[in-house]
C-alpha cells in the first residue's frame, strides 16, 4: 500500500512541474505574436476576412486573418480597410455566443 501512494505522490509531483514548466516558458509566446513588417498594396476580398488586429509598431496596420488562417497585413488609413473592419465586427456581434 505504500508504494501505491508514493507512486501516486510522485506521479501528481511530476504533473505540477510539467504544467509549471510549461507555463514558464518564453519561447511559446514568442512565437505566437506576429509582427507587420511588410504591407500589402493590393485590397482584399472583405468575404474572406474573418478577424483583423491593429498594430502601431513596427509600424501602423491592420493585420486580417483570412478565413484559411493567412495573416495580411495592410495600412490602417484605407477606406476599404475600415469597412472591412466595420463588417467583421458586425458579424462578431451577430454570432451567437
Amino acid at each position: 500500500m505504500k508504494l501505491h501512494n508514493a507512486a501516486i505522490l510522485l506521479l501528481f509531483w511530476f504533473g505540477v512541474f510539467t504544467v509549471h514548466a510549461d507555463k514558464g516558458s518564453s519561447s511559446s509566446e514568442v512565437m505566437r505574436k506576429f509582427r507587420c513588417v511588410n504591407l500589402s498594396t493590393r485590397q482584399l476580398n472583405i468575404q474572406n476576412l474573418v478577424k483583423y488586429e491593429k498594430q502601431q509598431v513596427p509600424t501602423d496596420a491592420i493585420m486580417f486573418v483570412t478565413t484559411g488562417g493567412i495573416r495580411i497585413c495592410v495600412s490602417a488609413n484605407q477606406k476599404w480597410v475600415q469597412a472591412a473592419i466595420k463588417r467583421i465586427e458586425e458579424r462578431r456581434a451577430a454570432k451567437p455566443n
